[in-house]
Order: C-alpha cells, then sequence, then structure tokens
C-alpha cells in the first residue's frame, strides 16, 4: 500500500523586483515576498494590500503638482 503524499509547504516564486525609487512604492512591492510563505489562499489580501497601496500612491501624485510644461509662446 502507497502511503498518501504530504502537500509540499509553500515556495517563494523567486521573482525579483526592481527598485522604483520610490520608497513608498518599493515598500508595497517588497510587501509581495510576503506571499511567498502563504498558503495560496493568503495570497489574496496580500495582492489587495500592495494594489490598494499602489493606488495611494498614484492618487498622491494627483494631489502634488508637478512640474510646469513647456510655455507656448
Amino acid at each position: 500500500m502507497t502511503e498518501p503524499q504530504q502537500p509540499q509547504p509553500p515556495r517563494p516564486l523567486g521573482v525579483e523586483r526592481t527598485p522604483t525609487g520610490n520608497a513608498g512604492v518599493d515598500a508595497r512591492l517588497a510587501r509581495l515576498a510576503d506571499a511567498d510563505h502563504l498558503e495560496a489562499s493568503g495570497h489574496l489580501e496580500v495582492y489587495e494590500d500592495v494594489h490598494q497601496g499602489l493606488r495611494d500612491a498614484l492618487g498622491a501624485l494627483d494631489q502634488r503638482p508637478g512640474p510646469a510644461g513647456p510655455t507656448r509662446p
């Protein structure tokens, strides 16, 4: 009789994350590594948190005036 196989523990995907230069965005992207240690059922919470954080970072760009565009003669 064959013994039942035990489920394998989660394995990191090993996906590299290139720094963006924006500390807030980089921190959110680094949070993706948390999913590497969770069962698939726990990934959604991490992904939703990262997604919301990135949306907040993009929204904050609308609140800060950027450099002035070129002037027309």
